[in-house]
């Protein structure tokens, strides 16, 4: 009897113990969402009040031609597809198919190692880069991998797999998103007319154990990179990172980094899935 007493008494105990902590954990989710609300009302909202003229929205399927510029980094130069054609030039296959009309590339100004500080200079101070903005209709753009990962691929050049880690990328993110809804804001004004498609990060590193956790911060940064172009009405962030994920032996190229051709035929799919 005192023995079934005893242990009628340390399950009460127990399931005291689990309820506090899921009151506890619930307690921390609900301050979250509470806060979440609160952070974001005190950045200033964007100016979206240069709304595009009456006929000229961002319409490709009603447009005479398509118009592309492409900016950014390596993963929009292509860097990593032996054939040369990146995920840009199996998008204008595609635009093409899909819409039987003409489709120009009008630039590709991407540039290896861009990081967004730089791709807001050029926007800025650059009139060949402001022209070519202007005279599209379709803006393709990668930008942020290199704000976020340069320290680790640096490691890995040097095999330095001693201090290799994710806990530099965490710390970064808040700046480098600051500097993306520069860049965001800065093609909204040469060009609020235009579609502008951005493909969200992915983890190229994920088969490795000591940058999986990496993963988790590029769904901070995606987070926060859909919450800085969402205001824009021309705008859309495509995800990638689920491509990826697993799969990094078929998709990667071997630098390890950038995605082969199967790799951007997946991303260039994606952003066709999203463009009307």
């Amino acid at each position: 009897m005192r023995r079934n007493r005893l242990l009628w008494g340390w399950i009460a105990a127990c399931s005291l113990l689990s309820t506090g902590m899921l009151l506890a954990g619930l307690g921390i989710v609900i301050n979250d969402m509470l806060l979440a609300p609160a952070v974001l009302a005190q950045r200033p909202a964007p100016d979206v009040s240069s709304q595009p003229p009456p006929g000229q929205e961002a319409s490709l399927a009603s447009a005479k031609e398509i118009r592309i510029v492409a900016l950014g980094d390596s993963l929009t130069k292509g860097t990593g597809d032996t054939t040369g054609k990146g995920y840009v030039y199996h998008v204008v296959e595609g635009l093409k198919k899909k819409y039987d009309k003409p489709v120009h590339v009008l630039n590709n100004l991407a540039v290896g190692g861009m990081q967004a500080s730089e791709l807001v200079e050029r926007l800025s101070g650059d009139t060949g880069y402001q022209y070519a903005v202007k005279q599209a209709n379709l803006i393709l753009l990668t930008i942020g991998g290199n704000d976020l990962f340069l320290s680790a691929r640096a490691r890995m050049a040097q095999k330095d797999w001693e201090t290799l880690g994710v806990d530099g990328l965490a710390q970064g993110i808040e700046e480098a998103l600051e500097r993306f809804r520069k860049v965001a804001d800065t093609l909204y004004r040469l060009n609020p007319a235009a579609k502008v498609v951005y493909m969200g990060l992915y983890n190229p590193f994920y088969d490795l154990d000591k940058l999986r956790g990496a993963s988790i911060s590029m769904q901070e940064w995606n987070t926060g990179a859909y919450a800085a172009i969402h205001p824009y009405p021309n705008m859309m962030m495509v995800p990638t990172f689920d491509l990826f994920e697993g799969r990094i032996g078929e998709y990667l190229s071997s630098d390890h980094f950038h995605p082969n051709r199967e790799g951007y035929e997946r991303i260039a799919g994606r952003m066709l899935e999203s463009l009307d």
